[in-house]
């Protein structure tokens, strides 16, 4: 039955919604086969001027429309769409919906690498033959050991690894905990590219150096570890798939894995596989543990409780942390206990017996810091996070915190942070609400969320004041303490540290009651958010406006559409970034907000420019900047004079642009805004490098540079380094401008900054270009073109073209791309790029 209505595909909310839109919408355009799919897409790709190793295959198109895909080939669904319906606006949708899903799934992206192994098990026993495997040596050891829950996989890899140490020389020790089995579908199996990406910098690779994508990301793994001595610990896997490109290839090192699945075909990798404890062994573990307990008139006492434990490791472990916090008791009387408690309430579990056994016998403060812990909706916590859970103080917290790790109950993977076994959680979020009055647990989430804005609160006042001022009273009070933010780089590093927990409690009170939080941190983290840290701001965005809507909060829904269409702007979305900021600004107006209506105009104008359209850019920053200056606001007006400086510099109106730029630099430093002080700079450094005044153009860039690295503004950061780029390739520095521009190009690929990286790569192409090494510069421009393109910057396409037709070497096909970036250029009415076009053309006659 044939289709009427164009398929949305904003409302998918995962990969196989979106491939079921992409399916209906397959059906709307009339159904064409997938051979006539892939001669259109390979036929715009051609025209775009892609090599033929780029073009797509039936096969791979056909695969774009199956379900039960983890990830998808962005690049190539949106080259169907446009084949399907080849409309910008809706394309741009489309790209939105793709960003969303990805959004949705940022949280496999979140994981922690250690550079070293957590601490070893106190008195480990057993596990002999287990451990001569794992440890027998040989120059090239892959080993999975696989067991059920709470079988003590984890302890024997640590062991093992620990023995391994004291016996082997290693470079470098990694591990990682891969979330395989994490009971809170919030808190997915870990990216392998986002655990790749973290052991590269633990090995030293340099971010500009990090490649992007799964393949290239394995490569540089695996060269890297053919260099050096490794031990990998690769723990809680949730399948082949997960590890296969987290295994080395050439020999010199040891990685051990651990899974509760049989990992199937994985090369090279022997199995270990592990069960309970045999009786002995139960019994032998729990008399090492507990060597000074008094047996009692049960001789074989130590037996029925290994028994009653169902000789599993980690209820041996609980039970054994329990019968130490016992004074008074024989093993007897544990053996009676554990009995009647299974009589009770027919445990079947040893490991619940021995949960609920532990867990009886805490101490009332410690029960409730793990019943808080386990409400957690992060991946793990630190002292000032449960203190806010609990109400308690700091150190009465570490305490408990130090007391429930002792007992097995909480782990510690790095110093001061906690979390739980995946079964402890379980046992732990039952008791919560068994015991909790849900009200109670209401609290304690509040608390905590409280405590999230205002230490976020602290960290962004520590990095941005003046701008902060504004907002500061909004912050609700607390008398939970905080943490030490003063200092702008403890600030950064707290919230680089903190950006998994902060991305999952705006997730967790969009959806379970609290919207006011989610919107207030929103606004709290802007200025972090947009300096690096996009595809997670993409995400947090999606999750205000949701919360905005369903409260029917009007400022909060205008501020999130203002900072949501504000980053689509940025990550080359004009479509749905138009529509959101023009909703924000109704809104604004409603409400008779003149900053938010500032904001929001500005945003406009900064969409406009993106899309080329220079004059109409500077029309709506000089609203803004009217508006802005009428309400006094000064930090919008360094903003607003930045702005105009960057559209008319885009526009090739220099001197006006330098007028602006010096403008909003005096403003900045007299209010102190880093920020716009940064840009103020940067814009005037990039001036320096169009006008030939390179020193005065270096010494403006490297003080925006150092401005940025000190707020941490990693956006800002790449934009200069791109600028240095360029300033070392006009110096003939080529060596120097390749490091820049790789560097740069770096941060806008680990943000999917599809504009941005097309930037970075332009910059690259002129470099090598001028170096003399043209097929390197084609390789480069024609990549940027195809993001130009997608993106919808003409800017970058005209740029991509001018530096195709200088790198090809017949002159023919020079001739096109050159004529292509002049159409371009003519219709952007730039006039310098178009008299250096029109010069490489009249060459070639």
């Amino acid at each position: 039955m044939p289709l009427t209505q164009l398929p949305d595909p904003a409302g998918a909310g995962s990969i196989d919604e979106l491939v079921e839109c992409l399916r209906r919408l397959k059906v709307w355009a009339g159904d064409p086969s997938y051979e006539t799919l892939k001669e259109r897409v390979n036929a715009a790709w051609t025209a775009e001027g892609r090599p033929a190793a780029d073009l797509t295959r039936r096969s791979t198109v056909a695969n774009a429309f199956t379900t039960g895909r983890r990830r998808l080939n962005n690049d190539l669904v949106l080259a169907v769409v446009r084949a399907l319906h080849p409309e910008d606006g809706y394309v741009g949708q489309w790209r939105q919906a793709l960003r969303v899903v990805a959004g949705e799934l940022e949280a496999v992206a979140q994981v922690r690498v250690l550079a070293g192994l957590p601490p070893d098990t106190t008195g480990f026993t057993g596990r002999a033959a287990e451990l001569a495997t794992l440890s027998g040596g040989g120059a090239f050891l892959i080993s999975a050991i696989e067991g059920m829950a709470g079988v003590g996989k984890t302890q024997l890899a640590v062991h093992a690894a620990h023995r391994l140490l004291e016996r082997d020389r290693f470079e470098h020790v990694l591990f990682v905990n891969l979330r395989g089995f994490h009971p809170d579908p919030a808190q997915p199996p870990v990216d392998p590219a986002a655990v790749l990406d973290g052991f590269l910098r633990v090995l030293g690779v340099p971010a500009h150096r990090i490649p992007h994508g799964l393949p290239a990301l394995t490569a540089a793994y695996r060269q890297e570890l053919s260099r050096v001595r490794a031990l990998v610990v690769l723990d809680n896997a949730a399948s082949a798939e997960q590890v296969r490109p987290l295994l080395p290839e050439a020999p010199g090192g040891v990685t051990l894995i651990t899974s509760r699945r049989h990992l199937g075909d994985l090369p090279s990798v022997t199995t270990v596989a592990v069960d309970v404890f045999t009786p002995e062994e139960s019994v032998d573990f729990l008399a090492r543990t507990l060597p000074d307990v008094p047996v009692g008139p049960e001789p074989l006492a130590l037996t029925l409780i290994a028994r009653a434990c169902g000789h599993l490791p980690l209820a041996l472990s609980l039970i054994a942390g329990h019968i130490r916090n016992t004074p008074g008791w024989s093993l007897t009387d544990h053996a009676d206990r554990l009995d009647e408690r299974h009589r009770e309430r027919r445990l079947d579990s040893g490991v619940e017996l021995a949960l609920d056994v532990s867990y009886r016998n805490l101490p009332a403060g410690q029960r409730r810091v793990l019943r808080m812990v386990a409400l957690h909706p992060g991946q793990d916590v630190d002292p000032y996070a449960v203190a806010a859970l609990t109400g308690d103080d700091l150190a009465e917290t570490r305490d408990r915190l130090v007391a429930l790790r002792t007992d097995h109950l909480l782990q510690e993977p790095s110093p001061g942070r906690y979390t739980l076994h995946d079964l402890v959680r379980a046992f732990a979020v039952a008791r919560a609400h068994d015991e909790d009055r849900r009200s109670d647990r209401h609290a304690a989430l509040t608390r905590f969320f409280d405590y999230c804005l205002n230490a976020a609160a602290a960290a962004m006042d520590s990095l941005h004041p003046v701008e902060f001022a504004q907002l500061r009273a909004r912050i609700p009070q607390i008398t939970s303490p905080l943490p030490a933010l003063a200092d702008p780089g403890a600030a950064v590093a707290w919230l680089d540290a903190e950006r998994p927990t902060l991305i999952a409690v705006a997730a967790h009170t969009a959806t379970e009651g609290w919207p006011g939080h989610t919107t207030l941190l929103v606004r709290t983290l802007a200025r972090y958010l947009h300096s690096g840290h996009q595809g997670d701001a993409l995400h947090v965005y999606g999750h205000a406006v949701r919360a905005a809507r369903d409260s029917d909060d009007l400022e909060g829904l205008a501020f999130a559409l203002t900072g949501l269409g504000d980053l689509e702007a940025q990550l080359g979305l004009p479509g749905p970034a138009d529509a959101h900021v023009r909703e924000a600004l109704e809104l604004f107006r409603r409400l008779g907000d003149s900053d938010g209506q500032a904001t929001a105009l500005y945003n406009l104008g900064r969409l406009a420019e993106k899309k080329g359209d220079y004059q109409t850019s500077i029309d709506f920053k000089l609203q803004s900047l009217a508006l802005d200056r009428a309400s006094g606001n000064r930090i919008g007006e360094v903003g607003d004079l930045a702005g105009l400086g960057s559209a008319m510099e885009r526009a090739g109106r220099y001197a006006e642009a330098t007028t602006y730029y010096q403008q909003a630099l005096d403003l900045a430093v007299e209010t102190g805004d880093s920020w716009g002080r940064g840009y103020a700079l940067s814009g005037l450094g990039e001036l320096g490098v169009h006008a030939g005044d390179f020193a005065a153009a270096g010494g403006y860039l490297r003080e925006a540079l150092d401005v940025f690295r000190q707020i941490g503004n990693l956006s800002g950061s790449a934009g200069v380094l791109d600028s240095l780029g360029l300033l070392h390739t006009r110096l003939a520095e080529f060596d120097q401008a390749l490091a820049c521009h790789e560097e740069a190009l770096a941060i806008f690929r680990d943000e999917r900054n599809d504009l941005y990286e097309a930037v970075a790569l332009n910059g690259l192409g002129e470099a090598l270009h001028a170096a003399g090494r043209d097929a390197e510069a084609l390789e480069r421009h024609t990549a940027a073109l195809r993001l130009a393109v997608t993106s919808g910057n003409p800017h970058q396409q005209a740029r991509a073209e001018h530096g195709i037709g200088q790198a090809v070497t017949e002159p023919g096909r020079a001739r096109v791309h050159l004529q292509r970036a002049l159409d371009l250029y003519v219709g952007l009415g730039v006039a310098p790029e178009v008299a250096e076009v029109r010069s490489h053309l009249a060459s070639l006659s």
